[in-house]
């Protein structure tokens, strides 16, 4: 199963290829793969229990495969694994975050062990997202999309080349899909990747915007 419409640039920076994976005696994941190149967002649908959140943890090494490769800037995995994973930012179903700490607390928590992160920088990206008035709550009290811009936020900070999201619009209403589809657009333009699992497609029509069917 390849994923359609041409390359946008001439070499791709993540390649799966023929991967295999059973799930008991399922056989869930049938010689997938795929190439992502710089600029571009790869969209992985398909129906409940098809295998997208399985494809998204082999590919950020969270899950074994049985079979096939997976391929970053031409080296196979786990080859070169830690320079993989110091460009890649994962974002799973559930947020991660720690109920007790504040908003603000939980980026400069996950964040600085990536890399020196300010204040000014983590408020500012929580405006950009619209939920800078939560920076000093603890998210116990946040809504559910709240907190998922904040997950959110922690993914744009890490300033990771390559973003690997589960259903990143989980709990988002429109005006919050917007706002994260205008930073995904910004982090294509300056040759960011995305892959992702999705029931609700972004960025539809766009340029450098593809998708990967599983059935």
């Amino acid at each position: 199963m390849l994923a359609q419409v041409a390359a946008t640039s001439p070499q791709p920076q993540l390649e799966a290829r023929a991967v295999h994976l059973w799930r008991g005696e399922k056989h869930l994941l049938r010689g997938v793969s795929f190439a992502l190149y710089s600029g571009e967002l790869l969209q992985v649908v398909g129906p409940n229990g098809v295998g997208k959140t399985s494809l998204l943890r082999c590919v950020a090494g969270l899950l074994p495969t049985e079979s096939g490769e997976i391929v970053w800037q031409g080296q196979q995995l786990p080859d070169g694994r830690d320079e993989f994973h110091r460009k890649l930012a994962y974002l799973a179903h559930v947020n991660g975050l720690k109920s007790d700490l504040t908003a603000l607390e939980n980026l400069r928590f996950g964040v600085s062990i990536r890399r020196a992160v300010t204040t000014e920088e983590l408020r500012e990206t929580l405006q950009l997202l619209h939920v800078e008035a939560c920076a000093d709550l603890p998210v116990r009290a946040l809504s559910a999309g709240q907190k998922r811009r904040v997950a959110l936020a922690r993914i744009m900070l890490t300033r990771a080349a390559l973003w690997i999201l589960d259903e990143p619009i989980t709990n988002l209403d429109k005006a919050g899909i917007a706002l994260f589809e205008a930073r995904i657009a910004e982090h294509m333009r300056t040759g960011g990747m995305i892959l992702t699992a999705a029931h609700q497609l972004l960025l539809q029509g766009q340029p450098g915007v593809r998708t990967l069917e599983l059935r």
